[in-house]
């Protein structure tokens, strides 16, 4: 599967590394079949996933650096 939209580039602008935009990418997209509120009024995917993706890349969705979550 390739993602054409919105372009990895415009994404990886708004995060600093593949990693991270994957991690917000699948928290944002479980928030969203959960039910959370959609950042944006329309998208041009109809999965969660690619709505996530599509709000990263409008810089609705963003990495709190001071947010840590605890493990373990």
């Amino acid at each position: 599967m390739k993602i054409t939209y919105p372009s990895i580039d415009k994404l990886l602008s708004r995060v600093n590394s593949r990693y991270s935009l994957s991690v917000l990418a699948a928290k944002r997209a479980h928030e969203i079949q959960a039910g959370a509120p959609l950042a944006l009024k329309h998208y041009k995917s109809d999965k969660a996933v690619g709505k996530a993706l599509e709000e990263i890349a409008a810089g609705k969705v963003t990495i709190d650096p001071e947010h840590r979550e605890d493990i373990g």
